[in-house]
């Protein structure tokens, strides 16, 4: 029997043809060959491999080895989506939520990373999360925060600023300065500045953390350094509290 009706047939056999196959296409990625990735994609995406279709999908989306065409990109991500990858899921949510390829859509972009994030995938519960808070609705902070606590537990920097953030402002929790600071300690670790800028705020203002002006500058110097915008409207005082004759 031939390789692609092995493939078709998903013996065990075509499971550890197309693991072999998808490895090789990674390791043409990792050396920036996506035109050799997507050589590799192609039969397995034709298929019905959701992952490989998925990859070629993002491969459109971002003219990676081919040229940018949302359209090729929306059917290539419908297909992996429809298949079941949370991956793909994810990523075509991603083209409803631009509107790239595909008129803007919220409601469907959130239908997507829900069904993504039911299967673990912690960025797309992390962006569920985000835009279940953004919508503003207190029903849906209590879900926005369990999406939160399932990616900082997958190690999703953002969604650790999110739980301080909720933890701060009391949405979807009760009030707790001393979990915030926790929640933005892990998040900086995990590599956020916003979680840095908040950590350094709330050291400047000493709520959850022991007062310090000095630490506080420094992590809001930080902070902001990597790009947080978060951290700007502290600066200044914190600069006061370390040199208050300079102020």
């Amino acid at each position: 029997m031939r390789w692609l009706e092995r493939l078709l047939g998903r013996s065990e056999t075509a499971d550890g043809d197309v693991a072999a196959t998808m490895a090789r296409a990674a390791t043409a990625v990792a050396r920036g060959d996506h035109a050799a990735a997507l050589a590799l994609w192609g039969p397995l995406a034709h298929a019905g491999v959701g992952r490989a279709q998925n990859n070629i999908g993002a491969c459109f989306a971002e003219g990676l080895g081919v040229e940018r065409d949302p359209a090729l990109a929306l059917r290539w991500l419908t297909l992996a989506a429809e298949s079941g990858d949370p991956v793909g899921q994810r990523n075509l949510a991603a083209l409803h939520f631009k509107g790239e390829g595909v008129a803007q859509s919220d409601a469907e972009a959130m239908r997507l990373y829900r069904l993504a994030a039911e299967q673990s995938d912690a960025p797309a519960q992390d962006m569920l999360s985000w835009m279940l808070l953004e919508g503003g609705d207190p029903a849906d902070r209590a879900e926005a925060l369990r999406w939160a606590q399932a990616a900082a537990e997958a190690g999703i920097a953002t969604s650790m600023t999110r739980l301080g953030m909720m933890h701060r402002d009391a949405l979807g929790v009760d009030r707790d300065a001393g979990a915030a600071a926790r929640w933005w300690q892990q998040g900086m670790a995990a590599g956020d500045p916003d979680s840095e800028a908040m950590l350094g705020a709330a050291t400047l203002l000493g709520q959850g953390v022991p007062p310090d002006a000095e630490r506080a500058l420094a992590l809001l110097l930080g902070a902001e350094s990597r790009g947080s915008q978060l951290a700007a409207p502290f600066i200044k005082a914190a600069r006061a509290a370390v040199s208050p004759a300079e102020a």
